[in-house]
């Protein structure tokens, strides 16, 4: 059975490639792989609303081989969010430090070439696990829920192994801020809720106000990936016993990493959840077998001694960030800046995330 990580689509029109112009740039910059007869072929991976992610096929006489293009989607702003140019030189920077990322193999920053800057990474090869039910999973419930559990402390272990990456070397050591971090995200991204909403949301202003007037203090400094989920790791084929890479580096930084586990906690879906959240795609985590949000707070700070006492907190801020981020994809699509389908929904999604946040600032429940 195929993985979904190797399952592509007919690139939308809207999101074409130029196959000539890169067949040419990728001949004159990346003469290693490619050859005299080599063509191409495109195609697009369909889930993530962010950045724009393509399998390219190179194809000659001798040899195939795959690579991933990431380049940002249209009518969004520059910023660290699709700067495809800093994701290649953070991959660059970790791959030889055995953190498990695809290797970098080049950058073009001349957006004349297909219409934005790009960078292309290896294939990884491996399972990706998505939807409510993925078939990777064991049919026996039994082995299922034995699988879930041992992957639920493998997402723990992973998490708090990037946490442990030395940040004190350059070029980590310039990717960010963390003195006041907390603050500052906080008021980013609430300043960014109220930049790109399109409709009044009453529990978002409730969230917003909370978090400003309950903010813990900085606690340390990391590497935090900041969209940790298991739809953006890639795990060993068949066994699923570890992880081979993280995708998505988009929004990492440095900065506190309470803050990386309240993002992923966001994501981190139980079976008690509105049935809305299965729409982000990681309903996985809602079956039998998968730690409970709580219990993934305390195996973190078991695996780094990290005081987790404040996770209410970093759940809210995850759910708020999660809701901001989605109805900044629904205002490109209110906008008619984007014609994917499944942006549409989104306003939905906004909604759900912002009732359960407001529900967390009343119960301090995670």
């Amino acid at each position: 059975m195929r993985s979904p990580i190797d399952e592509t689509i007919a690139v939308r029109a809207s999101e074409a490639i130029n196959g000539e112009a890169l067949l040419a740039w990728l001949a004159g910059n990346v003469p290693e792989i490619m050859s005299a007869d080599a063509q191409l072929e495109i195609r697009q991976f369909p889930a993530g609303f962010s950045n724009l992610t393509y399998l390219v096929t190179i194809t000659s006489a001798n040899e195939s081989r795959r690579v991933v293009l990431r380049r940002p989607p249209r009518g969004v702003k520059p910023g660290i969010a699709h700067d495809v140019g800093r994701e290649h030189d953070l991959l660059k920077a970790l791959h030889p430090q055995g953190v498990p990322v695809p290797r970098a193999i080049a950058r073009c920053d001349d957006a004349a070439i297909i219409g934005a800057p790009f960078y292309l990474m290896e294939h990884v090869d491996g399972v990706i696990l998505r939807g409510v039910a993925p078939p990777e999973l064991p049919p026996d419930p039994v082995q299922a829920h034995g699988t879930l559990a041992r992957l639920s402390h493998t997402f723990v272990s992973t998490l708090s192994q990037l946490h442990a990456v030395d940040v004190q070397r350059d070029p980590l050591a310039a990717l960010g801020r963390p003195n006041g971090y907390v603050r500052r995200q906080v008021d980013g991204w609430t300043r960014r809720w109220h930049a790109s909403r399109t409709e009044d949301v009453p529990p978002m202003e409730q969230a917003a106000k909370w978090l400003d007037a309950h903010q813990p203090p900085d606690r340390g400094a990391a590497l935090i990936h900041n969209d940790f989920k298991f739809d953006n790791l890639v795990l060993h084929r068949p066994s699923m016993e570890r992880v081979v890479a993280i995708l998505d580096w988009e929004m990492a930084t440095i900065g506190d990493p309470l803050m990386d586990l309240g993002s992923s906690l966001a994501y981190w879906v139980e079976a008690g959840d509105a049935p809305v959240f299965t729409m982000l795609g990681l309903g996985v985590t809602a079956l039998p077998g998968s730690l409970r949000r709580a219990e993934l707070a305390e195996a973190y700070g078991t695996a780094t001694g990290r005081d987790v006492s404040d996770i209410a907190f970093y759940y809210t801020f995850g759910l708020f960030k999660l809701a901001v981020i989605a109805q900044q994809i629904y205002a490109r699509h209110v906008q008619g800046l984007t014609a994917d389908a499944r942006f549409a929904k989104l306003g939905v999604v906004v909604a759900a995330l912002a009732d359960a946040a407001a529900r967390v600032t009343e119960t301090r429940e995670i």
